[in-house]
């Protein structure tokens, strides 16, 4: 049986998938597969029976891939999943910004027992009136499964949509309305929109990419929204720029001592994708997900390793392999095999890390699977029929 454990509580529709050859553990010691949340993995030790990781969500900063990978262990994402919800919440936060609901709200509650509220209503709503999105400049940047579907929608509520990303898929170019412009150069969203709203992932490249340089260049009425990760915005830079009049507002999904009752600033408590359907989305992915790799070697979604597909197992044998990406290593498996005919396989590669599959004539003997092993560069050796 095929143990898992969850490291932060996963929605039973998801869990429900993985039939009975799978069974919940508590104990990570007793674990094959990891499935995981928002718990910070970076002081786990993992045994070394486990050989795979799901996170549940999109972000994996609080997972060591590198260190995993060269443990031969696949760490997979769900990309997407969650993206309607977060979606929703970008047009609830620009709503907060453009008009003063929350005040609003606010100074009507002030008024409780009062006889005269209704009449007073008409001469304080002034103050909350705002403005309306229709029509004006909003500026994506990334334009993934969150961010499409952002622009898309902004499109459709009136607004001028500008779309940056480099690195823009072929899926995600064929998703997005025409009616969104691309920009090349990031600098003409930060000049010339609105609103602009972060989409990209926390790695090295884009930590604190929005800059003191970069909110020089916004227009003072310029609202920026962040809700994909804290560390993307140096928030310092914001704050002075809302002191000294040089922004309008800035929303976060991530409260910190900061920010936190800092006038101009709109703050949410990470509700981004904490929608029931959401995290039983990302539930169901990551149980997918997980048994194809467990069940056929496929990897899908993976951030650490390469991706790999050869279908459903239907062979005599296959195995897997994740090994350094350096030269030799395929001459070097299939001499393994000097009594086994190869009937397909599939080598990809990502980095440093590589991904190996064969597909056999027959089951792979316990002396072959010890000669893969102890081939130098060779992190896990995995017998999946």
């Amino acid at each position: 049986m095929i143990k898992y454990v969850e490291l932060n509580p996963i929605s039973k529709v998801g869990t429900s998938r993985f039939g009975s050859k799978y069974g919940l553990t508590d104990k990570m010691e007793d674990a094959d597969i990891v499935l995981v949340r928002s718990a910070n993995m970076h002081d786990m030790e993992l045994p070394d029976q486990v050989y795979a990781v799901a996170r549940a969500g999109a972000g994996v900063n609080n997972i060591p891939l590198d260190a995993f990978a060269k443990k031969g262990v696949v760490v997979f994402n769900t990309p997407g999943a969650n993206a309607n919800g977060v979606k929703e919440l970008v047009f609830a936060g620009m709503l907060l910004a453009a008009r003063d609901v929350v005040g609003g709200i606010e100074w009507v509650k002030s008024q409780t027992g009062s006889e005269t509220v209704a009449k007073d209503t008409e001469k304080q709503k002034k103050k909350f009136a705002g403005t309306e999105l229709s029509g004006k400049k909003l500026g994506v940047i990334g334009l993934g499964a969150i961010g499409q579907l952002v622009a898309n929608a902004a499109v459709h509520m009136g607004m001028d949509v500008y779309g940056y990303d480099p690195y823009i898929s072929v899926d995600a170019a064929w998703n997005l309305s025409r009616s969104v412009t691309h920009v090349n150069d990031v600098h003409d969203i930060y000049k010339y929109c609105n609103y602009i709203t972060i989409h990209v992932p926390a790695i090295d490249s884009t930590r604190g990419m929005i800059n003191a340089e970069a909110v020089a260049m916004m227009q003072p009425d310029t609202v920026l929204i962040n809700y994909a990760r804290d560390v993307l915005v140096d928030e310092e830079a914001v704050l002075k720029a809302l002191e000294e009049g040089k922004l309008r507002r800035y929303v976060s999904d991530f409260p910190n001592a900061t920010t936190v009752g800092h006038p101009g600033v709109i703050l949410t408590p990470h509700l981004g994708a904490s929608t029931a359907e959401s995290e039983d989305n990302c539930a169901k992915m990551a149980v997918n997900i997980l048994r194809d790799y467990v069940e056929n070697g496929n990897i899908r979604n993976s951030v650490n390793y390469p991706g790999c597909s050869m279908g459903t197992c239907e062979s005599a044998g296959r195995v897997a392999i994740l090994h350094k990406n350096v030269r030799q290593m395929i001459a070097r498996f299939t001499d393994v095999f000097e009594n086994a005919n190869i009937m397909n396989m599939s080598n990809t590669s990502r980095g440093d890390y590589a991904y190996t599959m064969f597909d056999l004539d027959k089951p792979v003997s316990d002396d072959e699977y010890a000669k893969l092993s102890a081939i130098e560069g060779v992190f896990r050796v995995r017998i999946i029929k």
